[in-house]
């Protein structure tokens, strides 16, 4: 679109801004529409909408078409922690973090093959098409036939009709939280653009960034499960926030693009958990039904994916893209003061 950083940045608000708008109601969506229908048509919705907006010509365009994205993403990001949490209680084994590792290890595929296709001037159209095609007939023949878990709490109704305001619970879970959506959004964003401008690398390369956070983030959520057993939500959020920190640290203070690609890594297996934890955390509590408590939780954590586009931009395209990521550690010592929200009796 030939557009600068600051620019793309307001353009990649429509995605949040799409989840944000769609979180107003997506609890009371989970509870009319099957769990199963929610992804055969949701999944589709979302990658259909890619492939539109990678024939944008204009960033108003853009925007517009990764709002509809955005509310696929918001129904299914509250439909499948739901469905997690269900599974959780019924069986006794924590998934949550499992689960979320799917995504993580989806965003790894996204970067291969996006570094690759780019690699060989394969344009975005046809990637996001043939995902699409893809993707629609894995979630069909997955989910066809699947039965949701039954709810955690049956009997339980809500009497919100409209936008449900947090408990202090669930704020406190917000600002453990934000942090981690900093640093994944930052990742997601920015990490293969950082890599071109700082590094001047090859596509391939840049791409690698997002494929190391994507998958390191993947690998510890998929694993992590066991470990929240053994030693509690608490320490291994402690330790987690630790790797946090110093992959911010490498990544604004590389000196070349290997310790850059560390940091990648390690904010991406450092911000595997923060999330996951935070939403088995919220569908527990009992001032209010598990669905208002997981879409509330998510619509106030999603706002940082709606400020960070733009103000990482405006930063990178002022200041230079390590101080975007700079921006990240003022939130990293709010999640360590707040790492207690996770026991639901505090």
């Amino acid at each position: 679109m030939g557009i600068d950083k600051a620019t793309l940045g307001f353009a990649l608000i429509g995605l949040p801004f799409g989840v944000q708008l769609t979180l107003l109601f997506a609890d009371r969506i989970v509870r009319k529409i099957n769990f199963r229908y929610i992804l055969i048509i949701g999944i589709p919705l979302l990658s259909i909408s890619q492939c539109f907006a990678a024939l944008s010509q204009s960033p108003y365009t853009f925007a517009g078409i990764l709002i509809m994205g955005g509310a696929a993403i918001a129904v299914i990001e509250v439909a499948v922690n739901l469905e997690a949490d269900r599974i959780e209680a019924h069986s006794g084994h924590r998934i949550m973090n499992r689960s979320h590792a799917h995504w993580s290890f989806g965003f790894f595929g996204a970067g291969i093959t996006g570094a690759g296709f780019s690699q060989i001037a394969i344009s975005p159209f046809l990637n996001f098409l043939l995902i699409t095609v893809f993707v629609s007939l894995i979630t069909l023949l997955l989910f066809k036939n699947y039965e949701p878990a039954k709810p955690r709490r049956e009997g339980v109704v809500s009497q919100n009709k409209g936008f449900v305001w947090p408990s202090r619970g669930i704020f406190m879970l917000v600002f453990f939280s934000l942090s981690a959506m900093l640093v994944e959004g930052a990742s997601i964003d920015w990490s293969v653009i950082f890599m071109r401008d700082i590094f001047n690398t090859v596509p391939i390369l840049g791409g690698l960034s997002l494929a190391l956070a994507a998958i390191a983030q993947g690998i510890v959520r998929y694993f992590a499960d066991q470990f929240v057993d053994r030693y509690g939500p608490e320490k291994v959020s402690l330790y987690s926030l630790t790797a946090m920190v110093v992959g911010v640290g490498c990544v604004v203070f590389a000196p070349e693009p290997i310790t850059a690609l560390l940091g990648f890594l390690l904010m991406g297996g450092g911000s595997a958990v923060i999330f996951p934890l935070a939403m088995s955390a919220a569908a527990q509590r009992s001032e209010k039904t598990p669905e208002e408590n997981v879409a509330s939780l998510a619509q106030f954590v999603f706002v940082i994916f709606l400020l960070a586009p733009p103000i990482l931009g405006f930063i990178g395209e002022h200041l230079g893209l390590r101080w975007s990521f700079a921006l990240c550690f003022p939130l990293l010592i709010i999640s360590y003061f707040t790492v207690s929200s996770l026991n639901s009796k505090n």
